[in-house]
């Protein structure tokens, strides 16, 4: 068990906060630039707002086969893993859904600009599909069918937390956590109380004051997805960045937030993401995956599965 000090780094990726947790106060610049390479990988890879990553290439190239990067490979890999344990439920084709809703930019910029008219028109009717997305993973190359364009904002964050966390646990030999937009990731010995997570539907607010709920985590990782922080307006109309494969419109749910305890932060994420989407069914498939979740309605009212703690004091917060 590590004992003392815990060390931060705070700092902006994604569009996002991310929040570095150290067992070793000293190791803080070490992992820092750890965290950044780790980080810059994975935005060149899949990022849809800059014009030279793979993921824009990619969906760029009209079915062509494109040479890709072991990272995007990767990426890819996990996004089709996704899509295949949810019955396609969290599907990568997404990208030309959420460009109709005007979410074509840095969300801060998309959020900035108010209501809006949405960019593309007559596209509403279901996704081409996970798969009209290719991989060959061993020759490192990758296409597109059906005039499908990807999206994979579903499991990239989650995935490059994992990614972070395994990497300085094995370089720094500490304990630590990485959290990428509330989405985190724990790896090596964890401090004698465990990590202490505070599960609200904003990662940013203020955890004193946002209702929620704090837990612990000794392993793996925890994810929320929620309806309500990436959303905007579009045409006099709310909407939010989780589509529905079925209707290639923003989920409705009866959740407006779903967090989730997995094995990893990627597995987390799959499971809130496709809990949004699945809705009231999702109770009982948590429940039969085992899964620990807190489900939050709109109305702020909250089911919990397989043992998440179902009520904490407030100041444990």
């Amino acid at each position: 068990m590590n004992a003392g000090p815990i060390a931060t780094d705070t700092f902006e990726v994604f569009g996002t906060k991310a929040v570095l947790l150290l067992a070793d106060p000293a190791a803080v610049t070490r992992a820092r630039a750890i965290a950044d390479q780790v980080l810059a990988e994975v935005d060149l890879a899949c990022s849809r707002f800059r014009p030279d990553s793979e993921l824009v290439r990619l969906n760029a190239a009209g079915g062509e086969a494109l040479a890709i990067s072991a990272t995007f490979a990767d990426l890819i890999a996990a996004a089709l893993r996704a899509a295949a344990l949810t019955g396609g439920d969290v599907d990568p084709t997404c990208g030309r859904a959420l460009t109709g809703l005007g979410y074509d930019r840095d969300f801060a910029d998309v959020s900035a600009a108010g209501d809006a008219a949405p960019r593309l028109t007559g596209l509403a009717g279901p996704l081409p599909g996970w798969r009209s997305v290719h991989l060959d993973q061993p020759g490192r190359r990758a296409w597109l069918d059906n005039g499908a364009q990807i999206d994979l904002g579903a499991t990239a964050k989650a995935w490059a937390a994992d990614r972070c966390a395994e990497q300085l646990a094995d370089s720094i030999g500490c304990g630590v956590l990485v959290s990428l937009g509330g989405d985190v990731s724990v790896a090596g010995p964890p401090p004698p109380d465990n990590w202490r997570i505070r599960v609200t539907d904003d990662h940013a607010d203020d955890p004193a004051a946002a209702p929620g709920q704090t837990v612990t985590i000794s392993s793996g990782g925890l994810a929320t997805s929620s309806t309500t922080v990436r959303a905007w307006t579009v045409g006099g109309r709310r909407v939010h960045h989780i589509i529905d494969p079925a209707t290639g419109e923003p989920a409705r749910s009866c959740w407006r937030t779903v967090s989730v305890a997995a094995g990893t932060c990627t597995d987390a994420n799959i499971a809130s993401t496709a809990a949004i989407i699945r809705g009231a069914a999702a109770l009982d498939w948590l429940h039969h995956l085992g899964l620990p979740a807190r489900l939050v309605r709109h109305d702020g009212t909250v089911e919990t599965t397989a043992g998440w703690p179902s009520d904490m004091p407030r100041d444990a917060a």
